[in-house]
């Protein structure tokens, strides 16, 4: 599925993803997204300091820098990136939490081509409306304006 849509996809993969960086190399080309890529949260942060990216792809077994301090990091960014979890033992526990702790989603390891591109997509879209309520959230509501 080749998505072509005007929104450009800027995503940092944080992790090692040593069986599935060729697919998501060979996905982020094929629709023309941009990929970044960080092992660690020193450079995650660097990164994420210079670069517009919409979407995190974190491994959820990363034993420096889990999944939840990731979240708790990208809070600090605004708009915040929407994090998705990969997980080779995804289940119903991780994904409840994932979403329950303000996360944006979980994919199963291996990863599959058709799920990466769904995910990615409508997690790009999603960002871009929580961009507009942020700077909607210091207007004044134009209907309160007395002229």
């Amino acid at each position: 599925m080749h998505q072509t849509n005007d929104h450009q996809v800027s995503a940092l993969l944080v992790g090692d993803f040593a069986t599935d960086r060729l697919l998501l190399h060979d996905i982020f080309r094929t629709n023309r997204w941009r990929l970044f890529e960080a092992r660690d949260r020193r450079r995650a942060l660097e990164c994420l300091g210079k670069n517009q990216v919409q979407v995190v792809l974190a491994e959820s077994e990363l034993p420096t820098w889990n999944w939840k301090r990731i979240l708790s990091d990208l809070r600090r960014i605004s708009p915040a990136p929407q994090l998705v979890v990969t997980s080779r033992t995804a289940d119903d526990y991780l994904w409840a939490e994932v979403l329950n702790v303000g996360g944006y989603d979980v994919l199963p390891q291996p990863l599959e081509r058709d799920e990466v591109e769904r995910v990615v997509a409508a997690a790009r879209r999603h960002f871009d409306g929580q961009g507009r309520k942020a700077m909607t959230a210091g207007m004044p509501n134009p209907a309160a304006i007395v002229a």
